[in-house]
């Protein structure tokens, strides 16, 4: 059985490829794949909340407690309000998001890059560079070049393991951790070097000036005076999000990069163009880590120095994997994995437990839910056979 894509001038494929169980010529109506979904969001919401009130019992930690410490410090309570904790919290998801979606893109067309952390520091730096050398630009105009670069220079970056990938064979994986350690070592050279700031005295650039700063979004009257660092650059991130899932799942190429990710010998069989889907995948997957760099740098950061990012792109596969590798999902996921970064100081300050804690809760949850997810894709085949 064949099903025709639902994107003109895209070839007919396999049922099973286009995401369609045999046998089943339409799918449920929406509302009914509405309702699923939030049932499954549901569930997965109470699961996690399950694994998390267990982690810490095994660690001996009065798990109401660090549930309410964790809470007031990602979304405040009403004594303290709530403005300043969410926007940390919509700070710290903001990196993991952009990057969390580069991940995406990449593991939908099968290639399980590792690159992000150095597509991330390759945008920052080009975006740095070109502060450094063009800040007598109008303000919006250098903020938009800067993201203009730090887009650029991540898919150029992304596009260097992608053609190893296509043109030498070179497996992704161990080309773009390469290609990260490549990075880190190229941004620790530019500030102390041709980026480093004038004064000469700390391995970091000259600030970004002030006009090209994205606009602070909170006034502080709104935040009882104090001081926000929720940025319009957040908005990028959100909007990254729908945009990506538009691309994967309402053009052809994007139809085209999720077959060759199913199933690269029936793509090829199908004659869809697999290196240059390949290609396009990893140029993609870089552009939106790089913009994490540049939007960081914009935001928050002001300045590019050593051990610019904490691990963004190392923790965005976590991100994408617990969000089903799906644009929708990674959002969740990263909200999830922000407000738990956010929170984590709120849990140590308060309750003594330290914040180390919460990797083990986002590895924890991660296993778990790829697990299950494991779990049901084998039953499903069972019950198929």
């Amino acid at each position: 059985m064949s099903v025709r894509s639902e994107t003109p001038g895209v070839p007919e494929i396999p049922a099973p490829l286009a995401g369609q169980p045999p046998g089943e010529t339409t799918p449920p109506a929406w509302p009914l794949r509405a309702l699923r979904a939030l049932a499954q969001g549901l569930g997965y919401a109470a699961g996690l909340l399950a694994l998390m009130s267990l982690t810490f019992l095994a660690l001996r930690i009065n798990p109401i407690t660090a549930l309410m410490a964790l809470w007031e410090g990602a979304f405040g309570n009403a004594s303290s309000g709530h403005l300043y904790p969410l926007s940390e919290t919509l700070v710290k998801t903001s990196p993991l998001l952009l990057t969390g979606l580069g991940i995406v893109v990449a593991w939908r067309a099968g290639l399980f890059s590792i690159g992000a952390e150095g597509q991330l520091l390759m945008g920052a730096l080009s975006a740095a560079a070109l502060a450094r050398f063009a800040s007598s630009l109008p303000g919006p105009l250098l903020t938009l070049l800067m993201i203009l670069a730090a887009m650029a220079a991540g898919a150029l970056w992304g596009a260097i393991a992608g053609w190893l990938r296509v043109r030498r064979n070179v497996q992704e994986v161990i080309s773009t951790i390469m290609l990260n350690y490549i990075a880190l070592a190229l941004v620790g050279w530019m500030v102390r070097g041709p980026l480093q700031e004038r004064a000469r005295i700390s391995p970091q650039s000259e600030p970004v000036p002030d006009a090209a700063l994205f606009a602070r979004i909170i006034p502080p009257a709104w935040s009882g005076g104090i001081p926000t660092r929720l940025h319009s650059g957040v908005l990028l991130a959100f909007l990254a999000a729908i945009v990506v899932y538009l691309y994967l799942y309402y053009t052809a190429a994007g139809f085209g990069l999720r077959v060759v990710g199913q199933n690269p010998e029936a793509a090829r069989a199908a004659r869809f163009p697999v290196p240059k889907l390949r290609m396009q995948a990893m140029a993609i997957s870089g552009a939106l880590c790089g913009l994490a760099g540049g939007v960081e740098l914009l935001g928050i950061a002001i300045r590019l120095y050593d051990n610019f990012s904490p691990g963004w792109g190392y923790t965005a596969i976590p991100v994408a994997l617990l969000g089903g590798l799906h644009p929708l999902g990674t959002v969740l996921s990263a909200l999830f994995f922000g407000a738990l970064t956010a929170g984590s100081g709120n849990l140590e300050r308060f309750s003594g437990v330290p914040s180390v804690v919460i990797n083990i809760i986002q590895a924890a949850a991660v296993l778990a839910v790829v697990g299950v997810r494991a779990w049901r894709a084998r039953r499903a085949g069972s019950a198929e056979d």
